[in-house]
């Protein structure tokens, strides 16, 4: 049976579509910008600025022609920002999930101490000075692709999502496995490692979208030429005395495609392991 809204309810109803239309839109225009810039000629945005439609006197393809220039940069740049994404990515799950889960667990007797010790980092961080150093000095990472996925590999944010969701998890089903021989390891990845999907998902979206957009430690971290990620070929597009925006438009829209195609193909677990974490406590 359906039940008739009220005149409030559709008042509120319509208020909030109308938001969030509006800020879809704001949230839109950046980025339509950015493609219609791509292709535009150069000169036209010098003199004109950004347009909002494209028509075919300003329509221009030498954009991309320029940042296509040098291919295999482009391809190797990708390939850097891949193996820092995904190994980042995977290696951060495993270890918010196996941090959550132990935290997570009634009869770890260090729980809470240990948890307000991450909690704590949270409050007051060491900066971005311990960071360089550690990866510097203590690791030898200088000019290596190893400095940008170590910052990557924990987040004390996404071990408080794992944490959550692992509560959620009965105790009783830790105990009825331990019974049966089950080893602690075991008894993560086989129990309350598939549970826990919903909320590993969010930590996966969370630290793919960190690791990729990543740049103030490759710019810090690598100083070789050989070695650039696709941050760092954006900004190379940028030149010391005159910067082609046309260009710019064209490689900051070759570097948000692969996002947007992760999001479009896994759209319904992404948005299905964030809505599951809203409502775990």
């Amino acid at each position: 049976m359906k039940i008739k809204k009220g005149k409030d309810e559709r008042i509120f109803l319509g208020i909030a579509y109308v938001m969030t239309a509006l800020f879809a839109i704001v949230c839109l225009l950046p980025f339509y910008l950015i493609l219609v810039g791509s292709f535009t000629k150069e000169s036209t945005i010098l003199t004109e600025g950004y347009s909002f439609f494209l028509t075919a006197r300003n329509f221009s393809m030498e954009a991309y022609k320029m940042a296509f220039k040098s291919p295999d940069t482009i391809v190797q740049a990708y390939g850097i920002t891949l193996f820092v994404t995904v190994t980042g990515t995977v290696i951060a799950v495993g270890l918010s999930a196996m941090t959550g889960y132990v935290l997570a667990r009634p009869d770890f007797p260090w729980r809470n101490k240990i948890s307000f010790f991450f909690f704590f980092t949270t409050l007051f961080s060491g900066g971005l000075v311990p960071w360089y150093l550690m990866c510097s000095k203590f690791f030898k990472f200088n000019n290596h692709i190893y400095s940008l996925i170590l910052p990557c590999l924990f987040s004390v944010w996404n071990m408080i999502i794992a944490k959550s969701f692992m509560k959620g998890i009965p105790v009783e089903l830790d105990e009825a496995a331990y019974m049966d021989g089950c080893s602690y390891f075991k008894m993560f990845y086989k129990i309350a490692f598939p549970l826990a999907k919903p909320g590993l998902a969010t930590i996966g979206t969370l630290t793919l979208l960190n690791c990729w957009n990543e740049y103030l430690f490759a710019y810090i971290m690598l100083a070789n030429e050989k070695i650039k990620t696709i941050t760092q070929g954006i900004f190379a597009l940028k030149g010391r005395y005159y910067t082609d925006y046309a260009t710019l438009c064209a490689g900051l829209m070759i570097a948000i495609i692969p996002m947007m195609a992760f999001f479009v193909i896994f759209q319904e677990q992404v948005i299905g392991g964030m809505t599951a974490g809203a409502v775990k406590g």
